[in-house]
C-alpha cells in the first residue's frame, strides 16, 4: 500500500510519467539503488535484541530495503540490557540523526531518552514492542503486533486443537511484550497456563529448565516459545523428556518453517518482523518528505498471523531469503 501511494505521488514529478516512470522507480529499488531524489538521510534503529536472535536480522533485512529505496543511510545498534539501549540511542540523537526507530520492550529505562529525542527534533517511529506507550512517549507511529490479541490467538489455536495444559515459555524478563503474550493466551485458552522464566541467552539453560518442568507433569500438552530460535529448543527438551506435548512457538524462521512442515512444531504465531523494519524506514522518510503520519494513533498492525503445516511449504522460500 506505501508503495502504491509512493508511486501515486511521486508520479507527477517524472519527466517521463506513468508506468514508465514507475518501472524505473522499481528497477533502481530492485538494483539497490535509491528509487526518490531526496537528501540521503540517516535513520538509526536501536532494538532491544540480544546476541544472535535471528528476529532481528529479519527486521533488519526489511529496513535496509527501505532505505536503498528511500535514499537513506541506515545504521543499527542493540542491546539487551535496557539501561545500555538507552545510552545507544542518546548517541544518536547527539550525532544529530535524522530520524530514530527504537523498541520500548522496558519502557520506563527508554521514556526520558525518547523525549529527548522529540526535543531535539528527531523523529521517533517505535517497532515491536511498547505499543501502549509508544503515543504517550510522543513517538509517530508504533508499527508491530498487539501482543495481548497475539496471545489471544494463541489461546484459541490451542482450544480448537483441544489442548489442555499449555506451558508459556518466557526467555526474556521484565520484557512488557512477552508477558502480555502470555497473559492474552491465558485469557483466551480455556485450559490450564503456566508461565516458566528462562535465561534466553543460555540455550542449555533453556533446554533443561523445560526438560524438567515436562519431566516433572506429565500432563503438559502444549508448550509456547516466544521466539522462533526457541521452538528448537523446546523440541530437544520435550524428546528428551519423553514429552508427548506439542510445540507451537511466537515469530518464523526457515528453521520453524521446517518444523511446521515435518510435524515437529504445531503452528506459528508471525508477526512479519520484515515488514515491521521495511515500514518503519518508510513512514519515517514519508513524514520528513511529506510530514504524513500513519496510525492516526493507533498502532500500524503487522500481525498475528497464526501459521500451521499447510502454510508452510509456500513461506519456506522466504524465510531462505531472510524476509519472513
Amino acid at each position: 500500500m506505501l508503495a502504491a501511494v509512493l508511486g501515486a505521488s511521486l508520479a507527477g514529478c517524472s519527466s517521463t510519467g506513468g508506468k514508465r516512470a514507475e518501472d524505473e522507480r522499481a528497477a533502481k529499488a530492485a538494483g539497490g539503488r535509491a528509487a526518490v531524489d531526496t537528501p540521503r538521510w540517516t535513520f538509526a534503529m536501536v532494538t532491544h535484541s540480544g546476541a544472535g536472535d535471528s528476529f532481528w536480522d529479519i527486521v533488519q533485512n526489511g529496513a535496509k530495503q527501505a532505505a536503498a529505496k528511500d535514499n537513506i543511510k541506515f545504521v543499527y545498534a542493540n542491546d539487551e540490557e535496557a539501561a545500555r539501549q538507552s545510552q545507544l540511542v542518546q548517541s544518536y540523537i547527539d550525532a544529530k540523526v535524522d530520524g530514530l526507530i527504537v523498541t520500548l520492550a522496558k519502557p520506563d529505562a527508554m521514556k526520558d531518552v525518547v523525549a529527548k529525542a522529540e526535543k531535539a527534533g528527531i523523529p521517533v517511529v517505535t517497532v515491536n514492542s511498547g505499543s501502549a506507550e509508544s503515543k504517550a512517549f510522543g513517538a509517530l507511529s508504533h508499527i508491530g503486533q498487539d501482543e495481548t490479541v497475539a496471545g489471544e490467538a494463541v489461546g484459541e489455536e490451542l482450544n480448537r486443537r483441544g489442548r489442555k495444559k499449555a506451558l508459556c515459555v518466557l526467555h526474556e524478563q521484565g520484557n512488557v511484550g512477552h508477558e502480555q503474550r502470555c497473559d492474552g493466551a491465558k485469557k483466551s485458552f480455556k485450559g490450564e497456563m503456566q508461565k516458566l522464566y528462562v535465561e534466553g541467552t543460555n540455550m542449555p539453560d533453556v533446554q533443561s529448565s523445560i526438560e524438567s518442568k515436562l519431566q516433572a507433569d506429565s500432563a503438559i500438552d502444549s508448550v509456547i516459545t516466544l521466539g522462533a530460535p526457541f521452538a528448537p529448543t523446546a523440541v530437544k527438551a520435550k524428546e528428551q523428556a519423553g514429552s508427548k506435548a506439542e510445540i507451537d512457538t511466537f515469530d518464523l524462521n526457515a528453521q520453524v518453517a521446517a518444523g511446521l512442515q515435518d510435524g515437529s512444531l504445531g503452528f506459528a504465531v508471525d508477526q512479519q518482523p520484515y515488514l515491521q523494519g521495511y515500514q518503519a524506514v518508510d513512514l519515517l522518510w514519508l513524514y520528513k518528505y511529506n510530514s504524513d503520519v500513519l496510525g492516526g494513533g493507533k498502532p500500524v498492525l503487522t500481525g498475528p498471523q497464526v501459521i500451521t503445516k499447510k502454510d508452510a511449504a509456500a513461506l519456506q522460500e522466504y524465510t531462505k531469503r531472510g524476509t519472513r
